[in-house]
């Protein structure tokens, strides 16, 4: 059994595989010539990141092909319903990176509410020149500490945010359209753990509560966050999106920051990446980063083994 590693499975995902007996190639081929290598080598299964396209062409043109496998919980660029309806198994990681990305919705938030992102752009420039300028400018910080963190999207991924930040000493409101309720379990160090039951509540009532909103929401066909959710917010509030740029007008935003409605928002996915438009990348008050959510050493490797071990159980003989 011939399995083609494009991109997704770790070292330690992969010697899982040879351990079973599945023979791992770990090339990197580019999408024009993915076709004809599958064929000339009948690879049987296939492991991709979010970069390589699987569409229905590929699926008709390579009939050896009995598994895709895909790194995260994005995979737009998998014709599933197609895949499957034609015998070939789609898998994907669905937990190994929730820590990960609960860690980078932090990152964010501290940066925003002391300025990081502002300040780490002028210190360079200016701070030889304007230190105590500059100290007075970005003295004006809050802690998140006592503030309520509204989590839309309650799934593994929402739930790792709502553990960090319970953990951290804020209130968590959290919604969801298919869960009604979680109980958090916080482990610390010396193995002793704490748990916390969040029953779900209405998007108006956490929009009206919260000081700060994360989304953890899959691709959508319209917008979840636009105008008329923002004017239902607090003023001043700070919003956060690792999860998919469809769920957030990032016009809407802008608009939002402008009229001081949002005061932070922080960004790992955006509209039209891998693009984004520039009125969001010279905005100053935006913390941006390129879509790291998943992408730790440690969340890479878990989704390696995660992998691994679906296509054993599927396609073992």
């Amino acid at each position: 059994m011939k399995i083609l590693v494009n991109e997704g499975i770790s070292a330690s995902g992969m010697q899982a595989l040879e351990n079973k007996g599945f023979e791992v190639i770990n090339t990197k081929v580019a999408q024009e010539q993915l076709e004809n290598y599958i064929n000339d080598y009948t690879i049987d299964a296939i492991a991709v990141g979010n970069t390589t396209q699987i569409r229905q062409e590929l699926i008709d043109a390579c009939p050896s092909i009995k598994l895709i496998a895909c790194a995260g919980t994005e995979m737009d660029n998998i014709d599933i319903d197609y895949a499957i309806d034609n015998g070939v198994h789609v898998v994907n990681s669905e937990d190994a990176s929730a820590s990960s990305i609960a860690e980078l919705v932090f990152a964010h938030l501290f940066t925003m509410v002391r300025f990081l992102h502002q300040s780490n752009r002028e210190m360079p420039l200016e701070g030889d020149m304007r230190f105590n300028a500059l100290k007075k400018q970005y003295s004006q910080g809050t802690e998140l500490r006592g503030k309520t963190l509204g989590v839309i999207g309650f799934d593994t991924v929402g739930q790792e945010v709502a553990k960090t930040a319970l953990a951290l000493g804020m209130e968590v409101i959290a919604t969801d359209v298919e869960i009604d309720n979680a109980t958090i379990t916080i482990p610390f160090f010396d193995g002793q753990s704490v748990d916390f039951f969040i029953e779900t509540e209405t998007v108006d009532n956490l929009l009206s509560k919260s000081d700060f909103i994360t989304l953890h929401l899959p691709p959508q066909d319209g917008y979840v966050i636009e105008t008329s959710l923002f004017d239902k917010m607090k003023d001043g509030v700070g919003i956060i999106n690792t999860s998919h740029g469809s769920v957030l007008n990032e016009v809407d935003l802008v608009k939002a920051i402008e009229r001081g409605k949002v005061k932070y928002a922080g960004l790992d996915v955006f509209e039209s990446q891998p693009r984004p438009e520039i009125q969001l990348l010279m905005n100053p008050e935006i913390s941006m980063t390129p879509h790291i959510g998943a992408s730790t050493i440690e969340a890479q490797n878990r989704t390696g083994v995660e992998l691994a071990n679906k296509i054993i159980e599927l396609l073992s003989e």
